[in-house]
């Protein structure tokens, strides 16, 4: 008989900002931001920070999880990009308006970007990022 014991997934962490909400888990972030939000570069600089406390050392992902409509200031982008040990971003929707929005997203941030419908789709692309690259 073969028992195989399946790794639970944890949330770590949850930080409820003024747009939306991070979820930390072991080695990546969900980011859902709220209806009508606008990214900022502060707001950037808040995801950074969360980054920073928990991912210091180590690899991790980014899955943005487009539940809502929201703007984002694409200069954001270049401050995302300088951190190293970001190895993976992806983005969650199924609206074609968030499909174009990423194709221009992806021309600032420069480095591993994907679009994804499914949710689970998007956490296996980014759990084998953050694998290869440790």
């Amino acid at each position: 008989m073969n028992v195989r014991q399946h790794k639970k997934t944890v949330i770590v962490r949850e930080y409820q900002l003024d747009v939306g909400k991070i979820q930390v888990f072991e080695n990546y972030m969900v980011s859902t931001f709220d209806e009508g939000a606008t990214l900022t570069l502060e707001r950037a600089y808040q995801i950074i920070g969360i980054s920073e406390i928990h991912f210091r050392n180590k690899n991790f992902g980014l899955i943005s999880l487009r539940k809502n409509a929201f703007a984002v200031d694409p200069t954001i982008y270049t401050y995302l990009r300088q951190l190293d040990n970001l190895k993976a971003f992806a983005v969650v929707s199924v609206k074609e308006i968030d499909m174009h929005n990423f194709k221009i997203e992806k021309m600032f941030y420069k480095k591993s970007m994907k679009f994804f419908i499914e949710y689970n789709n998007a956490l296996a692309w980014v759990k084998r990022r953050i694998r290869s690259k440790t």
